[in-house]
């Protein structure tokens, strides 16, 4: 079978649904792949690295009349009308917002597969096209913000003074949120973040942000990784949380867009709230905007100041990168496609990641497809009887005998020991004495010695394997003045390895301790 890939016409758009080097992975799986002529050019890639990867350069007509088109944007009219019947569209649809392509595609008996209904499972993972221009749009939105902002990201510190770090605000964890704060981060900002999922608290932390706790005006933990609506109290908190974050901050990144709809989450008196100079960056400006100001597609600055970036083509912005993961994913879908590697595609209804994502088939309408049974939140264990309340009085009593019981059994236990040592002693050679005197002196004077040395400077590893080289290393001295010779040889041989185990312990955990200074 044939792989077309028509060259984007939607003005603006520089992206591109394969790179030759995704070209050679479609090959590898026994496609024959055309690509329309200038296809990559915006993106720069050339026609003949297209060749050069085994593809073959076409017009319109023939990247369109292929047996299987993969795009990336929702196909033209007059590109639908190219398709031929029984043909297979791989790309963008956005189907619930445009029933007139669904049910051209249908006439068409076109098999339309959309890149933007990958189900949220873990399988589908490397096919989430969504999260692939959402982690690029997060990256670029903070790029955007420091062109825009009028100071640098990291704080300086310099022979004519030091200059404060930027603050960063970033409403939403969702992917772009991610990326967004993580880049930010990165630059040396301090970044604060916000997301109405308790659940991701961890996740902005663990990419050195700070999470805004608002528990009141925050969701019980969410069943399929998306946010919902939240209630008017939710909404009044959450307002008053974003009109104290975007006072202080130098630049707030919106990225809360739930199914394509873009909520309100800072206002224009927010807005008017903000320094001059500050930079408001709406990744959800393509569903009309978090920012009430927001101008999709433009650059505004408010009478204060205030700059507020409405671009809807952040991922055409890198094309390189983005087209090879945009492609990537699209070599992904084809190898689930494709089982058999044989340049056959076998669309498979009863599989839940290809079912999601067909739209029509056979000149029927399968979109909406049925839920897909999905939990983000954790797995609740059977509730267990409830045990009998317990006196806390009796319970203490009970704890308390239970101590003493020990220390008892200890005491006697110690005791009996020492005994038995007694008399082992009594009635061993005077050698044998000699040497158990050494031992039970070095183990105290070993142990004594380990023990004053800082607990910040060794793991509790290393403090007991310390404290063994140092009962050796008493231990040994007493011995090296031995009349024996083998004895003398000994000691001297226990001495030197315990002392390197020691010193060259201590060593690394200098090296460990100087990797986490700020002046190292």
């Amino acid at each position: 079978m044939r792989i077309g890939v028509p060259r984007e016409h939607r003005p603006g758009e520089r992206l591109v649904a394969a790179t030759p080097r995704t070209v050679a992975q479609l090959v590898d799986l026994g496609y024959d792949v055309v690509v329309e002529s200038g296809a990559g050019d915006l993106a720069h890639l050339a026609d003949d690295a297209y060749v050069e990867a085994g593809a073959s350069v076409t017009d319109t007509a023939g990247a369109w009349s292929a047996d299987v088109v993969t795009a990336v944007n929702p196909p033209e009219p007059d590109d639908v009308a190219r398709l031929r019947p029984g043909a297979t569209l791989i790309s963008m649809l956005s189907p619930a917002s445009r029933p007139a392509l669904v049910e051209q595609l249908r006439a068409q008996e076109v098999t339309a597969m959309a890149l933007d209904a990958v189900p949220r499972i873990s399988r589908a993972q490397s096919l989430d096209v969504l999260s692939t221009l959402s982690n690029v749009a997060g990256y670029r939105a903070v790029v955007e913000a420091a062109t825009e902002y009028g100071a640098m990201f990291g704080g300086q510190v310099t022979a004519a003074g030091k200059t404060p770090p930027a603050d960063v605000f970033v409403i939403g964890a969702g992917v772009a949120g991610l990326a967004a704060l993580g880049t930010a981060a990165s630059l040396g900002a301090q970044v604060r973040a916000f997301d109405v999922r308790p659940e991701v608290g961890e996740q902005i932390e663990s990419m050195g942000a700070t999470f805004v706790q608002a528990a009141q005006a925050q969701q019980e933990v969410s069943s399929d990784g998306y946010a919902s609506a939240l209630t008017e109290e939710q909404e009044a908190l959450t307002r008053t949380m974003y009109a104290e974050e975007s006072a202080r901050a130098d630049v707030v990144i919106t990225t809360a867009l739930v199914r394509g709809s873009a909520p309100t989450t800072i206002t224009a008196e927010m807005v008017a709230g903000m320094r001059p100079g500050s930079v408001i960056v709406d990744l959800a400006a393509s569903g009309g905007g978090n920012c009430e100001l927001t101008v999709p597609g433009e650059r505004v600055v408010t009478e204060n100041g205030v700059v507020i970036i409405g671009a809807t083509d952040l991922t055409s912005r890198m094309p390189q990168h983005t087209a090879q993961l945009l492609g990537t994913n699209i070599v992904h879908l084809m190898a689930l496609l494709t089982p058999e590697k044989d340049g056959e595609l076998t669309l498979d209804l009863e599989d839940v990641v290809q079912r999601g994502m067909t739209v029509t088939h056979a000149g029927e309408t399968l979109w909406p497809p049925p839920p897909v049974q999905v939990s983000a939140a954790p797995v609740t264990e059977p509730a267990e009887e409830t045990p009998p309340p317990v006196d806390p009085a009796a319970q203490a009593h009970a704890a308390q005998e239970a101590k003493e019981r020990r220390s008892r059994r200890n005491l006697v236990g110690g005791a009996l020991a020492a005994v038995l040592l007694i008399l082992a002693l009594s009635y061993s050679p005077p050698d044998v004495v000699g040497h158990a005197t050494v031992l039970v002196l070095a183990t105290i004077v070993g142990y004594y010695v380990i023990s004053q040395v800082s607990h910040s400077l060794h793991t509790p590893l290393m403090a007991q394997t310390n404290a063994i080289s140092g009962i050796i290393i008493v231990g040994a001295l007493l011995q090296i003045g031995s009349d024996n010779l083998l004895v003398t040889i000994l000691a001297c041989v226990a001495a030197t390895v315990a002392s390197i185990n020691i010193f060259g312990g201590f060593a690394v955990a200098y090296r460990m301790l100087a990797m986490f200074r700020k002046d190292a």
